[in-house]
This record gives C-alpha cells, structure tokens and sequence, in this order.
C-alpha cells in the first residue's frame, strides 16, 4: 500500500498497471501477502488505536458543535468491543477461503475440437470511497488482494490519523510480499474525489461507503459502474403465529445492537391480531433499554392499555415520514398492518409485502413467523438484496455470511447484491480454445452444424 498524493490521473493509471500484475499472481503469493498484513496490524496495535483515539476526540467536539452526526463518530471508534478482533480476523478468514480466480463455471463443446470456457477473474482497479471507517482500509485490502484487485482508497478527514496509521501498516506488510505497492492506494489530497469519478478509463468500479448524501453524488457524479447502496431502511414485519420471545430477541437484537449499522431495523410492522399477544413484550422491552417507539394510532392505542404507565407515556406518534426514515439511532417506527376481520391472514401478509416493497430501500427486511409457507411467500415477494426468516437483520454482514469480510452491501440488481465479498469483486471472461476453425465454416446448406453440448465442470 501506498500513501500517495499524485494526481487522480497518475494514481488511476499506476493502479490499472498494478492489476495486471496482481491478476496474474499466484493464490500462495496473495495469500501470504494477507498473512503478513494480519501480523503486522497486529504489531502495531497500540499506534493505530492511539491515532483513533485522537480521531475520536476531534470527531467527539465536531458531534457536540452539531457538525457530525452520532451514528459518523460511532462507526469511526476502531476501540469498540470486537471491532478490533473483527478486523484482524476477517483477514485470516479471507485468506483461508478458496481462490476465486481461474474458475470454470461454465463449459460448453461447440464443435469437434472448439471449446467454450467462462473463468473467473478480478474486475481490475476499484475506486473505494469512505467515511469514517478506519477498517475499510484492512477490509479491502484484504479483499481486492484476494481477489486480485487493485484499489484506491480515499478516507474521509473524520479518520485521517487512523488511515495513516492502519495504510503504514499496511504498506511496511506489502513492501515484502509479491504485491505491486501500487495495487493498493490511500489517496491523502483533498479535494481529488471528482477528478477520479472522471478516470473510467483506467477504473472499473466505484464502491461508496457511507452517508446517504455521499452515495448519491457518486451515482449522479460518474459514468463508471457503482455498487452501493443509499440507505438502510430495513423492516421486520411480525406475522399473528410467530413465537414470542423469539420476537423480543430478535427485535432487541436487530434495533439495538448497533443502531448506527446500515443493517439496524427501522421499521416494525405487526399483524393487527399480534397488537395484544405480541406488541406489548416487544415494546416493553425496547423502551427498558431507551429506544423510543414512534406508532401509529392502532398500535399506540393498543399499548396505551397494556403497558404500564411509566412506560406508556413515553410512546410517541408516528408521522408518515418516519416510515421513510433510516434512524441510525435508537428509534423504531411502528406500523400495524390490518385488514377486515373476516379476511385470511395472507391479506395481511400480502399488504406488509406492499409497505415494504413500497418504502424499503431493499437492503434488508426480516419476516418472523412460525408457517414455512408464509416465509416463503415473503421471501418469494419481497424485492431486497437480503430476505429473513426468523433472524435478525443484522446477520446481513459479510463476515456473518462467511465471507470473511466486504467490501460493502449492495442495493445493485446486476453483477452483485447483499454483502459484497470475493464473488462480487470478480467478474468472468469468455475462453475458446480451437483448432482453425472460422465463423464461415458453419451455417448454409453446405456448413457444419454446432454442436453446443453442455460439458460438466469439475
């Protein structure tokens, strides 16, 4: 890795020259680059999270001036319980997963002595845009060198000493590993983010992680490919049978564990039959551990009669916006769905599927319920790159998913969706292997006939 304040053009091209390389290289040479970098993170241990703790200071007093948001200085503490371990174990478990180039996913007999092939291979160089996340920095290094490509990172100024000291890390690891230096690149100019959204022909894909505001622009700002998402407004819509105490974990789990997280719940739809057998376990218990609950009218009316008082007052009213709301704090939205009593259950099911498909931004959205066949039909209909049974939304994490870590999650219907890992930061290319032949040998009443027989892959 490389600190470099060259111009967006030059940092762009020596990437694209790096990728070459890196796409050739051995899977033992990329794999004991990973284990180098893990040993030397590890090393320096002590100057990274000196240099986040001084981030966080400088962040924690732009909070208080109501220039950062909350849920910007939470994702930037590296020091929070486990994010450390998860960093430096993600780049064991990418290491340990299997090479993803140079597979055959596809071959096919086109004629005596023609063959297709489709093989993997890296995309090339990505662009990898961020906001104060200071271990994106170990996660797609590990993942573009894995997967064979080469990256260009550029941090946000919340986590500038935290870059620096996580990219020397990194760079002192690389300097004796196989890597070209330049496949990887920390891009410490300011001000250089429009000019590289302007390099489409030397970079291949543009990942933003970050506001909603940052995503956005970069979609609207270049003509490169981008892989992303803009929000998290994630639903959990509970079904009449679904077992209680499951629900309270699962909600507790899925609201509070980290609020901050893209993958956090925002919006709770309840089966109007679930008001009384249900709402009150969940809500008493979110609101013990200070979450706010924003309901609507059949919902707050339902827990203003079975709540205690102390707790019942603090219920609010919801407004339509909130069900359009990614929070990133400690507040949920409630919305009861309902429909005439004399009507099957799947009416309800299918008006929560409508809200969601209407309103989410088709990250994650969880159905918790005790029928198989009513899972199925909320997979089935609900249009989101993560579909749950029975889980939490915040299982839609690379790591979670065995990915060992990523890049990202994506919103995307093309290429890749949900966590991003090794598969979604590799693309294929077509191989024909023949024997002379040419397209004016087949076809007419005089020409050879293909053959297109379908041959099993190992």
């Amino acid at each position: 890795m490389s600190l470099t304040d060259s111009s967006p053009a030059q940092i762009a091209k020596s990437a694209s020259i790096a990728s070459r390389s890196l796409a050739i290289l051995p899977s033992v040479d990329r794999n004991n680059a990973l284990t180098t970098i893990h040993q030397s993170l590890l090393q320096a241990k002590e100057s990274i999270l000196d240099a986040n703790a001084k981030d966080l200071d400088l962040a924690s007093i732009a909070a208080k001036d109501g220039q950062l948001s909350q849920s910007v200085l939470k994702r930037l503490d590296l020091g929070r319980p486990g994010k450390w371990e998860d960093m430096l174990q993600g780049i064991l478990d990418v290491r340990d997963l299997e090479d993803p180039l140079g597979k055959v996913t596809l071959k096919s007999l086109l004629d005596d002595d023609l063959t297709l092939e489709r093989i993997t291979c890296p995309i090339g160089v990505l662009l990898i845009i961020f906001e104060a996340r200071p271990e994106v920095i170990a996660n797609i290094a590990a993942l573009a060198i894995k997967s064979g490509n080469a990256a260009i990172l550029k941090g946000g100024k919340e986590s500038t000493a935290s870059f620096h000291a996580i990219s020397s890390a990194i760079s002192s690891a690389l300097t004796i590993s196989a890597v070209p230096n330049a496949a990887i690149q920390l891009v410490t100019t300011r001000d250089v983010i429009a000019s590289l959204l302007e390099c489409n022909d030397h970079i291949d894909l543009v990942i933003p992680r970050g506001s909603n505001e940052l995503v956005r622009y970069v979609k609207s700002s270049t003509r490169i490919p981008v892989l992303g998402h803009a929000d998290g407004l994630c639903h959990i819509y509970i079904h009449l049978d679904a077992e209680v105490e499951s629900c309270v974990r699962i909600l507790l789990d899925s609201k509070l564990g980290y609020p901050a997280a893209c993958n956090s719940v925002e919006t709770l739809l309840i089966h109007h039959k679930a008001l009384t057998t249900h709402l009150p376990y969940i809500a008493s218990a979110l609101l013990e551990r200070g979450c706010s609950l924003r309901c609507d009218g059949v919902s707050k009316s339902s827990l203003l009669s079975s709540l205690p008082t102390e707790k019942a007052t603090l219920l609010q009213d919801a407004t339509e916006d909130d069900y359009d709301t990614e929070f990133l704090s400690p507040i949920l939205a409630i919305k009861t769905v309902t429909a005439p009593v004399d009507d099957p259950s799947d009416v309800v099911l299918s008006l929560a599927i409508a809200h969601i498909n209407a309103h989410s931004s088709h990250h994650t959205d969880a159905i918790l319920t005790s029928s198989a066949a009513v899972a199925k039909q909320f997979q089935t209909s609900v249009d989101s790159a993560c579909v749950f049974w029975n889980t939490s939304t915040r299982m839609a994490d690379g790591m979670r998913f065995g990915f060992g870590t990523e890049v990202g999650i994506s919103t995307n219907k093309i290429h890749a969706r949900g966590p991003v890992g090794l598969e979604g930061l590799c693309i294929y290319k077509y191989a024909v292997s023949g024997n002379g032949q040419v397209a004016a040998d087949y076809g007419g009443s005089n020409g050879r006939e293909w053959r297109h027989e379908r041959v099993a892959v190992d």
